[in-house]
Order: structure tokens, then C-alpha cells, then sequence
């Protein structure tokens, strides 16, 4: 990749997932925007934009038509996972970032070899999971290797290694373990326990809402609701269940999002419609005859709209449908 006699502006994920420094200079800024002025004097764009286009450097995989998979970019791979952006980034500078980190040259076979299996045991979870894809459809479709269980057990010595004392890397995993039960027990405590009043409060205020009380609304962002929803259902023997919540976002618009039929799966109760999903802005507005659409996500899990009466009647609208 040509180096730019500017300075790199990259455009990093929304979850932030995936820093590009390493194949991009030390010296890359990194802009978050969706502003389309901005995006347009970026180098790289990554999971934005709504463009996948590598001659020009645009990693997007939120467009409607996109369907890339790892297999589709390179025939001779065997994975057909979706690609979320992350997956786009591996995809093609994978080989690149591996070698600069282990200070090989690209075209070592070493590289080839580890290529393929960080994608099938780190970067394709991130792309089902990016994505909405169920681990389990009959068949395992990928495996998650990041388990808690998994990062105590890479403390261990290699198995080539001349020193074969456990005593350092079982300290490291007690303090490991240690942190990650702590900080667990932390985010229960003070914010998965606290949102239960708020799902309550909103299932009890869902017919003001919308008669059907099939949609609810969450006061606050970010509030960890599903496990609430599904027990308070049972609780409080609700005829009907909930299909979507609405809550506002970090900037103040609003989002519609679907009630999964489990909380260990990414099938919904009820998608929003086969024809909104990818469409962003005015052609989202256009096909859905509802103002100030922001965007409905590829595989229908979630949209968004300006105005929290703009995101309920996107909600109604997908219930009629």
C-alpha cells in the first residue's frame, strides 16, 4: 500500500475493535466520523461509508448487496463465514500485519500457514458474531477459541519450550482470573442489576407506547436488557412478546432493535424488513415512507431513525409487515 506524503487519516471501527497501526505507520490519525465530507479525505475507511472497494481503500460491510466471505475473496479457502469489516481488514492486509509483527517477510510459508488459522481461530467469531450468525444451525459453522478457559491455558509453556516451569504462567492466570471474576461481579453489580427497573419500567409502559405492546422503550442507552426482558416476560405472564426496543444513542438518535428469540442466539422474533436492510439515509426513507431514517443493518437486527417517533413508527411499520 502507497504511503501517503500526508498524514494517514484512518477512520477505526465503531467498537473498536481493530486498531490498523500495523499496516499503516506509527504515525496514522484516526478519525470517527460518518460524516461523508470527512470520509472522502480519509486514506482507509474501514466499516463505514457503505462501500467495499479495495482499490480505493473502503472496508464497509453494512451495504445491502455486500456478501463477501473469505472463501469468495480466495477461492482456495474453506471459510464462508460473512465478513464483517474486521474480516475485510484480515482479509487483505492479514499477511502483511503478521509478517511485520513477527519480522518475516510476507512470503514466508510461515506466514500462509499462520494466516489461515488466526482467521478460523480469532478473526471469523468476530465475523459471525459482527454479523448475527449463529454459532449452531444444525452444524457448528465456527468455533470461539477466546474463552476464559482458552486465555488461562495459552499461559502455559510451550510445548517446545526448554524452560517448562509453570510457576510464572500460574500466577499470571491467578491474577488473570482473578481480574476478569472482579470485574464481572462489577458489571452485574452495578449495571446489569440496575437495568432491570428499567426494562420493568418500560414493559409496564408498553401500551402507551403502541397498543399491540409489542415495543418498548428504554429511557437510556447501552442498558443490558435482554436477559431482563426474557425473565420479566415470564414473571409477569405477558400475553404478547415484546418484538422491539427502542433507546436513544450515544449522539441522541434513536435506534430500533429486535428482540432475539434467546439470548444465545442471533434469530429474531421479528427481523425489520427484507427491504430496508442495507439501505442507509434517504433510501432507506423512500422505501420505508418514514422521515429521518438513519439505517436498517444488512441482516435486519437494528435501525436507526433521528427522532425517537421517527424509530416507533419504523417499529409499527415492521410489525404490520
Amino acid at each position: 500500500m502507497e504511503r501517503s506524503t500526508a498524514t494517514r487519516r484512518w477512520r477505526a471501527s465503531c467498537c473498536g475493535r481493530w486498531s490498523l497501526t500495523g499496516c499503516g505507520g506509527m504515525d496514522a490519525e484516526i478519525v470517527r466520523t460518518r460524516d461523508p465530507q470527512l470520509l472522502a479525505q480519509c486514506d482507509v475507511v474501514v466499516d463505514v461509508g457503505g462501500e467495499y472497494d479495495p482499490s480505493r481503500h473502503r472496508y464497509d460491510h453494512h451495504q445491502r448487496s455486500f456478501c463477501e466471505t473469505m472463501q469468495s475473496l480466495y477461492p482456495d479457502k474453506p471459510w464462508v463465514t460473512k465478513l464483517s469489516s474486521a474480516g475485510l481488514v484480515y482479509a487483505h492486509f492479514g499477511s502483511q500485519i503478521l509478517a511485520t509483527l513477527l519480522g518475516k517477510e510476507e512470503e514466508d510459508p510461515i506466514i500462509s500457514v499462520l494466516y489461515d488459522k488466526m482467521y478460523e481461530n480469532f478473526v471469523e467469531e468476530i465475523d459471525a458474531i459482527d454479523n448475527g450468525i449463529s454459532q449452531f444451525d444444525g452444524d457448528q459453522r465456527y468455533s470461539v477459541t477466546t474463552t476464559l478457559s482458552a486465555r488461562v491455558g495459552h499461559l502455559n509453556p510451550r510445548w517446545n519450550e526448554p524452560d517448562q516451569d509453570t510457576e510464572a504462567g500460574f500466577k499470571k492466570a491467578m491474577e488473570l482470573a482473578g481480574s476478569e471474576f472482579v470485574s464481572r461481579l462489577d458489571f452485574y453489580h452495578r449495571s446489569w442489576l440496575p437495568a432491570r427497573a428499567l426494562v420493568e419500567e418500560a414493559i409496564r409502559k408498553r401500551i402507551q407506547v403502541d397498543e399491540s405492546g409489542e415495543v418498548i422503550v428504554l429511557a437510556q442507552g447501552g442498558c443490558p436488557w435482554k436477559e431482563h426482558l426474557f425473565q420479566l416476560e415470564k414473571e409477569l405472564g405477558l400475553e404478547k412478546q415484546v418484538k422491539y426496543v427502542l433507546y436513544p444513542d450515544q449522539s441522541a438518535k434513536w435506534r430500533v432493535q429486535c428482540v432475539p428469540t434467546g439470548p444465545n442466539t442471533f434469530l429474531n422474533r421479528l427481523s425489520l424488513p427484507e427491504d430496508w436492510r442495507g439501505l442507509r439515509a434517504d433510501d432507506l426513507s423512500s422505501v420505508s415512507g418514514i422521515p429521518g431514517c438513519i439505517f436498517v443493518h444488512a441482516s435486519g437486527f437494528i435501525g436507526g431513525n433521528e427522532t425517537q417517533v421517527g424509530a416507533l413508527e419504523m417499529a409499527r411499520k415492521a410489525l404490520r409487515s
